[in-house]
């Protein structure tokens, strides 16, 4: 936890798909591929990688033209790399811009991230293919941030920093008799005390049902000899009266 922090130092698939950098099963396919994937940064980009920006989330209308008419206002731009499909020629919503200077370059990163531009709020970083050990990119399942919480979220960038992670101590539950030895014997005396009473009720009860029994026949008796005495009165006035 000593060396934990919000920006990744070095790019971890594993990590990467963590919120908080302490995964140590990849919880999709895109972790898998990402772990498995051999990636090489392109050569054929040229330019300083420590003075380009990484500009994502633009409209596919916006031209190079653009990017330089609001970028420049940070500082002189050397070169605008607006990537576009091979085949369609399109655009595929995200550009390299190269500064001449540090100064403008961090005062970039610093203030047009989250700029509208053509109607979409773009997202800026520092570019990593070059610059961060072990990047794999997001067609891999690599990359960092991600729009759709349920979709492929990547955490430990700009856009999606770790989580600092909650430590909780081990507590012990006493509801399991898991605490101290004090306490899991008194709950062992009280559970025996409460046992005892409980054979003890059991054993009276047992031993009350037998006289209830008997009190309830003989009760029964009485009254059938009180009915017989009853109907042998009534006999001997009718004789009487003959």
């Amino acid at each position: 936890m000593n060396d934990w922090a919000p920006i990744a130092k070095e790019y971890d698939p594993l990590k990467a798909g963590s919120i908080d950098g302490t995964d140590e099963e990849p919880h999709d396919r895109a972790i898998w591929r990402a772990m498995l994937a051999r990636y090489v940064p392109n050569k054929g980009v040229t330019g300083d990688p420590h003075l380009t920006l990484f500009v994502a989330r633009l409209n596919l209308q916006t031209t190079e033209e653009k990017l330089k008419e609001v970028f420049s206002r940070y500082g002189d731009i050397r070169k605008i790399r607006l990537v576009r499909d091979l085949v369609t020629g399109f655009s595929k919503g995200y550009a390299f811009i190269e500064y001449k200077e540090e100064r403008a370059l961090l005062k970039a990163h610093r203030d047009a991230n989250r700029l509208v531009i053509d109607q979409h709020e773009v997202f800026v970083d520092f570019e990593l293919e070059r610059t961060l050990k072990g990047w794999i990119p997001r067609r891999l399942g690599g990359g960092f941030g991600g729009k759709k919480e349920s979709g492929q979220l990547r955490f430990g960038g700009r856009d999606r920093p770790f989580r600092k992670p909650i430590n909780l101590p081990n507590m012990k539950n006493d509801f399991y008799g898991e605490g101290s030895a004090e306490k899991r014997n008194w709950s062992r005396e009280g559970t025996r005390d409460w046992r005892a009473r409980d054979r003890d009720h059991e054993r009276s009860r047992d031993k009350r049902w037998p006289e209830r029994d008997r009190s309830w026949a003989s009760g029964e008796s009485e009254r059938e000899r009180d009915s017989k005495e009853e109907r042998s009165r009534g006999r001997e006035r009718k004789d009487r009266d003959r």
